[in-house]
């Protein structure tokens, strides 16, 4: 079933737009509500999807500045 979300999730992602101001809110109260839990488990869990939530904007913005510099270095 988790594969199942994973597709879905994914698919989503194609066609969804998510602006950088939603995703610093989102982690921001993740991020205060990582520190008012006191499971660990729970903060992993919480830890987990502040990264996830993260990457959706981010990590496609990483990946282009490197790109960018690699190229830029060897020209």
């Amino acid at each position: 079933m988790s594969d199942d979300l994973q597709y879905r999730l994914t698919e989503t992602e194609e066609y969804e737009e998510i602006s950088s101001e939603e995703v610093d809110r989102v982690v921001d109260a993740l991020d205060r509500l990582i520190e008012s839990v006191q499971s660990e488990n729970i903060k992993h869990y919480l830890e987990e999807a502040a990264s996830n939530i993260y990457y959706l904007v981010y990590e496609e913005e990483e990946e282009t500045v490197s790109e960018d510099d690699s190229m830029g270095h060897a020209a």
